[in-house]
């Protein structure tokens, strides 16, 4: 709610979110102020003090604020706060579902067995990369194991492919039911049964395909509602001043999952343990229904819902939430009542409420659709990237299966990195107030889209040199990270009481590359391993990024949508009044 007199929180956010609505709410506030001599500030000396605190050097988000009531409170010590807890768990539990996702990614190498496969006899020796010397290209030299699978490349991209088939089925009602119901609930469970059947995949696999790829399916769906049951509890958690460093730290937990699974993948898939490549499946599934357990255990819905979060911490992170909307909302400032302001900073952060989803309004918004199709062209890019790569090093650059996972690996590590940096940097300019809002997501999306796709075109031209391939995958590729501080957060923007279920529609849109990719890139190799014909694959790739991209320039926003404002505007009129005794 908005306090008595400048508060660290306040200012951060009217410096933050710019003058409309702020300075006047505060600057009105500001004279009836219960503390000694403040009756008398007069607006201009307000307005001072706000200036003189936007353009000094100050932390994003202080520890300490002042009350409603003129009195100091802290909002904790420097130890960790549930809120970290809750990033904390949401980041490993990315870094689990994302191991359980890829590692089939690794093992099918070890599973099908190439030999077997008939190829092309057209294939022409120019246009392939010689076989290297034991040790040339970086990988120890290994046995030759033959697999127990004879499947063909469309097989396998039907094979990888079908994750995503159950994927994108539940990414909408995912981030419905997370606002109606809470996010903990959907993201924990969505967790368990991907664990599940991943710990059932390699008896699928030999008992029957059909029945492998109905497992990868439902697996599927279990971790299709994590991203929009993720994206409905940020909006209830985390203060609007932290959002960008704190998705980019919980979201590049799938980038540490990759990280860990691919390598260790490869390593289980060459030992005999548990016999061999069905090992990367039996660890991770464990990791995961470990991983549930303490997830039900120390996260809640929402601070309110939480009944170990310090009293400051709370009040905090619902008067940050509340000064957001106060801010955006020149009509809830109007109607503003400082004896319902403590009842109102508590509905802010209360959590689901049932109420009809404007669905005419969300599927014609040209905002929502600039979201959908910039991430389209990074899915497509991305699942290129994710399940076609293991293959390409293995036939084409000849890797063996170890090196092969950690090769593949690193570039994720270094997207991680470049993830956080670009959310810190583009936080810290949004602070100084040296870029607005939407053109901050249009300039990190944009690094997020073009450089990756340069990358991508980069490893056409060096050819068969593993290092320059690895350079452009894990250099230039690595600013896709970038991606946090532009696209992911837009959401959140254009309709808070919606993000969960605009997220779905989004992230459905653009996992649906999850299956097309692999599908259509087995069909341009077709038995072909050759460069010419993955050369296709990746100027597709980075056309289809760059493209995405371009729309996003012309149609993006950041600013609440009508149907939003309307929405909550109505909810607030409905909400019972209370009486103070």
């Amino acid at each position: 709610m908005p306090p008595h007199k400048w508060t660290d929180d306040s200012r951060d956010a009217s410096c933050y979110y710019g003058d409309r609505g702020a300075s006047t709410q505060f600057r009105r506030n500001s004279g009836s102020s219960n503390g000694s001599g403040s009756g008398n500030r007069t607006d201009d000396e307000a307005d001072d003090e706000r200036e003189a605190f936007c353009s000094g050097e100050r932390p994003l988000i202080r520890a300490n604020a002042q009350s409603a009531g003129g009195g100091e409170w802290n909002e904790g010590c420097g130890c960790l706060k549930s809120r970290h807890i809750f990033g904390l768990m949401g980041f490993l539990g990315f870094a689990v579902v994302y191991a359980m996702r890829v590692n089939l990614s690794v093992a099918i190498v070890a599973m099908v067995n190439q030999t077997a496969i008939p190829h092309s006899s057209a294939v022409i020796d120019a246009d392939t990369c010689p076989q290297p010397p034991p040790g040339g290209n970086g990988s120890a030299p290994q046995p030759e194991r033959e697999g127990e699978f004879v499947w063909d490349e469309a097989t396998q991209g039907l094979v990888l492919g079908s994750f995503f088939y159950g994927y994108v089925l539940t990414q909408v009602p995912g981030g419905r039911m997370a606002e109606l119901y809470g996010g903990k609930k959907i993201y924990g469970y969505g967790v368990l049964i991907t664990a599940i059947f991943t710990l059932i995949t390699p008896f699928a696999a030999r008992w029957d395909l059909p029945l492998l790829i109905l497992v990868r399916i439902l697996e599927g769906m279990g971790e299709g509602v994590t991203y929009p049951a993720m994206h409905a509890m940020l909006a209830h958690w985390i203060p609007p001043l932290e959002r960008n460093k704190f998705a980019a730290v919980v979201y590049a937990g799938s980038n540490i999952g990759t990280v860990i699974s691919m390598p260790l993948s490869g390593w289980l898939c060459s030992l005999d343990f548990l016999g061999g490549w069905p090992s990367a499946f039996y660890i991770f599934g464990l990791l995961g229904i470990v991983w549930f357990l303490c997830w039900m255990y120390l996260v809640y819905d929402t601070p309110r819902a939480h009944p170990r979060i310090s009293c400051a911490e709370r009040d905090y992170i619902e008067r940050s939430l509340q000064a957001q909307r106060l801010i955006e909302e020149p009509e809830a400032e109007e109607d503003f009542d400082e004896e319902e302001a403590p009842q109102e900073a508590q509905e802010v952060a209360a959590g689901p409420t049932e109420e009809a989803i404007p669905w005419g309004s969300i599927l014609t918004s040209g905002p929502l659709w600039a979201i959908l199709l910039t991430q389209c062209g990074g899915g497509w890019a991305f699942y290129t990237q994710l399940t076609e790569l293991p293959t390409y090093m293995s036939n084409i650059l000849h890797f063996d299966i170890q090196s092969n996972a950690v090769l593949n690996a690193v570039p994720y590590l270094t997207s991680w990195f470049m993830g956080i940096a670009c959310s810190a940097l583009a936080d810290w300019m949004l602070a100084r107030r040296y870029i607005s809002l939407i053109n901050s997501y249009k300039l990190w999306n944009t690094v997020a889209s073009v450089l990756p796709s340069l990358g991508i075109i980069g490893i056409i031209y060096v050819g068969c040199d593993w290092v320059w391939v690895t350079f452009m995958l894990a250099g230039v590729g690595s600013f896709g990270g970038a991606v946090y501080a532009g696209n992911q957060m837009n959401h959140i923007a254009l309709s808070p009481k919606f993000a969960g279920t605009m997220y779905g529609i989004t992230n459905s849109a653009s996992n649906i590359c999850g299956f097309l990719a692999p599908y259509v890139i087995g069909l341009i190799i077709n038995h072909r391993e050759t460069l010419t014909q993955w050369h296709v694959v990746f100027w597709l790739a980075a056309g289809i990024n760059i493209a995405g991209n371009f729309f996003y320039l012309i149609f993006a926003s950041a600013e609440e949508q009508a149907w939003s404002k309307a929405s909550r505007l109505a909810s607030r009129r409905r909400r019972p009044t209370f009486q103070r005794t």
